[in-house]
């Protein structure tokens, strides 16, 4: 099972992610609750175009606006970090991509859509005269975030299938890493 801060931590070095990047998103912090909600507009009309993501969105009442809302505070607390991006801010980011596996926003939907969250904030960082630095940390964790609900993907399929089918993990590894080199 995956340990949230140790990926977080590993996200961070491969992702560059480092103080100055921190320091910048703090000190843009109004700037990223203001937008916030601008964002989520376009996240989930993005989203909404799509049949099949409308009707997953749609599906309970009230659903779209709990994630509307969630969202909101994503996006708002990529800027404050919640704990400086520690142990609180990956145990979110984790249960984050546990709900987009649980609600069937699959990474097929949700990576084009956070490109889109990371263009409209470059258009918006433009228009507000922000600079480019602040647009590099932002697209940083972004790309964490995004990670951590990828993952999730991985690690409910992989625990799913060793639990149904009593394999090793070795042996599946196996197997996925043949599967892939015959799909070449």
């Amino acid at each position: 099972m995956l340990n949230p801060q140790e990926f977080m931590k590993k996200m961070e070095d491969r992702m560059l992610f480092g103080a100055e990047d921190k320091a910048v998103l703090k000190a843009n912090v109004d700037w990223g609750q203001e937008i916030a909600p601008e964002m989520a507009d376009h996240f989930y009309s993005y989203l909404g175009r799509d049949p099949e993501m409308d009707a997953i969105l749609n599906a309970a009442e009230g659903r779209i606006h709990r994630l509307r809302e969630t969202f909101v505070d994503w996006f708002a607390e990529m800027f404050n970090g919640m704990d400086n991006w520690g142990d609180a801010y990956a145990e979110r980011r984790w249960r984050i991509g546990l709900v987009h596996v649980r609600i069937g926003i699959g990474p097929q939907h949700v990576v084009p859509a956070m490109a889109t969250v990371v263009r409209e904030s470059e258009k918006k960082l433009t228009i507000d005269g922000k600079n480019g630095g602040l647009h590099e940390s932002l697209s940083k964790i972004c790309m964490i975030d995004l990670a951590f609900i990828e993952q999730a993907y991985i690690e409910v399929s992989s625990a799913a299938v060793l639990r149904e089918t009593g394999w090793s993990e070795g042996l599946f590894r196996r197997l996925i890493a043949t599967g892939a080199g015959s799909m070449q």
